[in-house]
């Protein structure tokens, strides 16, 4: 049973090759043709919260694509209602339990001629969403991709954080399960650029308890909650206070974490480091290979380094 029943009467999924007006399922294969001009995938963002933050090319696409494949039919057919959009073409719910199942039979309708809008229930399709496997099928095959693009919360999130902007790295879902979460996070030890997180509202204190124990009290973070929303709220301030906060707090609504990047460490003089590439010969590495990368890792003279190991052995 589809575990997203879909609200539009026409939603079900001929079979590629008879939608396409060809052979029916089981006849012989016909050798491959040129794709007919127009086919094409448009990955469009939709809203995050606001619905009056709906670009006008999404609005014409919903109404004059052949086929919306989207997340949820259910989101699509409350965000189309409240856009006064009609859906000429055929819905499809394509999500994370059947995309592998349904990828190749999309792309049989692009190669047909057909112009595919993969649309998922906030935001870009394919950053954390469905999508990537079409994307990656379209790539593979030839067929033109394009995007609509619209609202993000990473980037949402990213410019209220207040926090610094000019390199960023996005690490979606951190790892429920308590040991791979923190091997994710000794991953991003040493990572200098703010990083984006997007946590669910009943694991944002564990996840937080988590950033602390990793990164210390002092580290800066901010929690999003909600964006564009009646109720976004931003809350800004150090990994310890906001632990207190998220512990004191009923915490509800869509959430993007960011977190602030390991501070500059000063390089300190050649001799401060010398243990660090002794250790990397120790495990078997060639003298001038541990210098080299020990003295790009904390920004000192790969020749003066390398005289100070000299020096003290």
């Amino acid at each position: 049973m589809d575990p997203n029943p879909s609200p539009f009467p026409d939603s079900g999924t001929a079979t590629p090759n008879e939608e396409a007006g060809g052979q029916p399922s089981g006849a012989p294969e016909a050798a491959a043709v040129p794709a007919p001009a127009g086919g094409r995938i448009v990955l469009a963002a939709t809203p995050i919260g606001n619905t009056g933050d709906a670009s006008a090319r999404l609005v014409e696409l919903l109404g004059t694509a052949d086929i919306v494949a989207a997340e949820d039919t259910r989101r699509l057919h409350r965000l189309v209602q409240s856009l006064g959009v009609t859906v000429a073409g055929r819905v499809i719910s394509y999500h994370e339990h059947n995309e592998a199942a349904k990828t190749a039979e999309l792309l049989e309708q692009v190669r047909a001629g057909k112009t595919l809008v993969m649309v998922t229930d906030a935001g870009m399709p394919s950053v954390s969403d469905p999508g990537f496997r079409l994307v990656e099928g379209a790539v593979a095959a030839g067929l033109p991709v394009t995007a609509v693009p619209g609202p993000s919360a990473v980037l949402t999130a990213l410019a209220l954080s207040g926090l610094p902007t000019d390199r960023f790295c996005f690490e979606g879902f951190l790892p429920r399960k308590a040991g791979e979460r923190a091997s994710r996070l000794a991953d991003l030890a040493g990572e200098r650029r703010t990083m984006v997180f997007f946590e669910a509202p009943h694991r944002l204190e564990v996840m937080l308890r988590a950033l602390r124990e990793r990164f210390g009290s002092d580290r800066r973070v901010a929690v999003c909650r909600e964006l564009t929303k009646t109720y976004e709220e931003v809350i800004r301030g150090s990994l310890g206070e906001l632990l207190q906060w998220a512990e004191a707090t009923e915490v509800r609504g869509e959430i993007a974490v960011v977190l602030a990047g390991a501070p500059e460490q000063e390089p300190g003089t050649p001799g401060d480091h010398v243990a660090a590439v002794n250790e990397l010969v120790a495990q078997g590495i060639r003298l001038k290979e541990a210098v080299a990368a020990v003295a790009e890792d904390v920004r000192v003279s790969k020749r003066e380094l390398y005289s100070a190991v000299l020096a003290a052995r």
